[in-house]
């Protein structure tokens, strides 16, 4: 059995690979989730949880934007050119985990005040919040295919003297 890239990334370098590409995009995520829970239930728009939230929003979009920079000039185009691509569920995991940078970028931008000038807070609050939730599924997803075999979607011709 073989492992993904994305799983290789993780386990190579340890553990400065997975701090740098796992856990500091994922409590960052955390840190998101759990502030914007608190703001939705409290309402409260000036407090401390939404100054936490704010900061980690803009750390998350701008360091997320580097790691996505990084790997696609250091992986993706390399994978992509020499044909080194593992399988479907491999450029699935790659591909999930680096679309990841829409919605950090997103938050990002918004908290800056570069998009969603139009919104009122809480049109702004709703779209941060729906940044956050397609953050956690696109990350998800990519770590679903991630651990998987990448030769699981890969069909094996099938052996003609072999009876069913």
């Amino acid at each position: 059995m073989s492992m993904t890239h994305y799983m290789e990334l993780l386990a190579t370098n340890q553990p400065w690979n997975l701090i740098i590409f796992m856990a500091i995009p994922v409590i960052l995520a955390e840190t998101l989730a759990i502030t914007e829970l608190i703001i939705l239930f409290n309402r409260n728009l000036t407090g401390r949880a939404k100054l936490i939230n704010k900061l980690a929003g803009i750390t998350a979009g701008v360091y997320f934007t580097g790691v996505f920079i990084y790997l696609f000039t250091h992986a993706v185009i390399p994978l992509t050119a020499t044909g080194g691509w593992r399988g479907p569920a491999d450029v699935i995991a790659v591909g999930f985990y680096l679309s990841g940078v829409i919605p950090f970028l997103g938050m990002a931008l918004l908290e800056l005040g570069i998009v969603g000038k139009k919104r009122d807070e809480i049109g702004r609050l709703k779209l941060h919040a729906i940044f956050v939730g397609i953050f956690l599924v696109v990350a998800h997803i990519a770590m679903i295919f991630g651990m998987m075999d990448p030769n699981v979607f890969i069909s094996a011709p099938m052996d003609p003297s072999m009876k069913m």
